[in-house]
């Protein structure tokens, strides 16, 4: 009951996918509202990027300008307009260690590094690789980030952080000092406030951005009445110049290079992943395919160059590229804004920016937590595959507990295990036999999982002397395939019978012949109109032994 009708609360929401029949026409409408989207963005920024500067133990400023660097260069040349990228937590609870073992200078260094292994991933088209994460992982993803976002936002209730742990956990930021009892509630009266005028505005007017409507009427209200709750400012000052051509001062040697090598693996890794699953994401309610490539490099481009400028870096931002899209954002023009207004932020506005109540983006963000998490995830458990409902939550658990990469991985390699299992258990092979000649017409692809209970198909001993193996139904997939086929042929040529193979595809037919196996008396492919037997050549691959 409960998870259907939050449900039901985020469909009313979130941005529905929009069809597209040709490119968005730019006219005096369409620029206010990507202008108005990208100071939406903008002032959620602030609050985020600073708190993610103290996660990584560095100043405000550092925090702020990779916000301002890397969201601008990927705005201009990313993969998917309407993305919003910027320091982000999943990088500063990697950052923290390196800041405080060897400074913030090794971490400039460490950006620079990260930014050129995310370009080189670009340009050998790695990201394409995202397509093998499977859709359960997916939703597991954006569940476990929903979940982080909404975690982060309870520190803003807190008068003083939880004590530092050698084993932190997600939930260890519950142990710090809460507000006062009517302090705390009014608070949360502000932020309930803030949500409710989001979720009313559009019935209203479309004329601004939801969330912007819910961060000015509440900043109004507190300010006009003088309530005192916790401002922006209460946090960091935001005040502070352009940044500034800054080459990291560490010594140029192997063992700096050491140093920062683990970490900026980890770090690109942890970007690319988050950047690539939010583009998907991005482009499901777009509803525009591809830029995977692009993005790497843009996001590569984006971190050298903030290396260079002095900030922590950063990849693409889940929650303020659905509070983009989700207040009417859908070109560069509102990522570009974004940028810029937090610089405008930076250099001219602070006094103003300072002033507006934490309770008012706290409730812009549990907006978001509530439009990202994937609520027909809860209502799907039941009639998915178990396997498929054990990887939603899983990879929900990992985020949460570990971090995002780890998540990632964790469940593509369970969800290829699983394949891996269910399809060794399909080969099966159906027999004809006539005096002379027994027939397998195999069923179920031949790799690795399978290739044990390819064996199991065969009654050697009481075959005839002529044994054909058909794969009109079946596919050589791998090199395990290829030992079990050398393998069988061995067991027949022992017992003086013959093994021949029968219906292979052109790519079976390419891979037996690359591994020297198959004997072929022409160099003509296997044609799909004739039924061309081959032999199996002995002790290409050791089955022979």
């Amino acid at each position: 009951m409960i998870s259907s009708t939050l449900s039901a609360f985020a469909d009313r929401i979130t941005i529905p996918a929009r069809r597209r029949s040709g490119p968005l026409t730019f006219n005096a409408g369409r620029t206010k509202t990507e202008l108005l989207a990208g100071l939406t963005v903008a002032l959620a920024l602030v609050p985020e990027a600073v708190a993610f500067a103290f996660v990584a133990g560095v100043e405000p400023l550092v925090g702020l300008y990779a916000a301002f660097i890397v969201g601008l260069i990927t705005a201009l040349i990313g993969g998917r307009p309407g993305m919003i990228s910027g320091a982000t937590g999943a990088l500063a609870v990697v950052m923290v260690a390196l800041v405080a073992l060897h400074g913030v200078e090794y971490l400039f260094a460490t950006v620079v590094l990260m930014g050129i292994l995310q370009i080189l991933a670009g340009v050998f088209r790695l990201g394409k690789f995202i397509r093998l994460v499977p859709h359960p992982v997916m939703l597991g993803f954006v569940n476990g980030l929903a979940i982080v976002i909404g975690l982060a936002q309870l520190t803003q209730f807190q008068t003083a952080p939880a004590p530092p742990t050698d084993h932190p956990g997600p939930f260890n930021m519950l142990n710090g000092t809460w507000m006062e009892m009517p302090q705390l509630l009014l608070m949360l009266g502000l932020v309930g406030l803030t949500m409710l005028i989001i979720w009313g505005t559009p019935k209203i007017t479309k004329a601004i951005p939801a969330p912007l409507a819910g961060i000015g009427i509440v900043a109004a209200l507190v300010i006009g009445f003088g309530i005192d709750v916790p401002s922006v400012g209460d946090m960091s000052s935001i005040a502070g110049g352009l940044p500034q051509f800054h080459v990291p001062m560490v010594p140029l040697n192997v063992e700096t290079f050491e140093i920062i090598l683990p970490y900026a693996v980890i770090l690109a890794a942890i970007g690319l992943i988050e950047s690539l699953l939010t583009l998907n994401l991005v482009g499901e309610i777009k509803e525009e395919r591809g830029g995977a490539s692009q993005e790497c490099v843009a996001q590569g481009v984006a971190n050298t160059v903030t290396g260079f400028f002095g900030g922590m870096g950063g990849c693409a931002m889940i929650g303020q590229s659905m509070i983009n899209v989700k207040s009417g954002g859908r070109t560069r023009l509102s990522g570009i804004s974004a940028a810029l207004f937090l610089l405008a932020f930076i250099l001219f506005a602070s006094p103003v920016i300072e002033m507006i109540p934490l309770a008012a983006l706290v409730g812009v963000m549990f907006m978001v937590v509530i439009g990202t998490f994937a609520w027909h995830s809860v209502k799907i458990m039941a009639r998915i595959p178990k396997l498929d409902a054990g990887v939603i939550i899983l990879v929900t658990v990992v985020t949460v507990w570990h971090d995002l990469a780890v998540a990632v991985v964790v469940g593509v390699i369970v969800s290829a295990l699983a394949y891996a299992w269910n399809a060794s258990r399909r080969i099966d092979a159906h027999t004809e036999e006539t005096d002379d000649i027994k027939i397998y017409k195999l069923e179920g692809p031949l790799f690795f999982g399978s290739a044990e209970g390819f064996s199991e198909l065969f009654t050697i001993k009481d075959d005839p002397d002529t044994v054909i193996v058909d794969f009109a139904d079946s596919r050589v997939v791998d090199q395990s395939a290829l030992q079990a086929i050398e393998a069988i042929a061995a067991k027949y040529e022992a017992a003086g019978k013959t093994l021949q193979l029968r219906h292979l595809t052109r790519d079976c037919h390419q891979l037996l012949t690359n591994a020297g196996q198959l004997m072929v008396d022409s160099d003509d492919d296997p044609d799909y109109g004739l039924a061309v037997d081959y032999g199996v050549r002995l002790g290409r691959l050791g089955g022979g032994h």
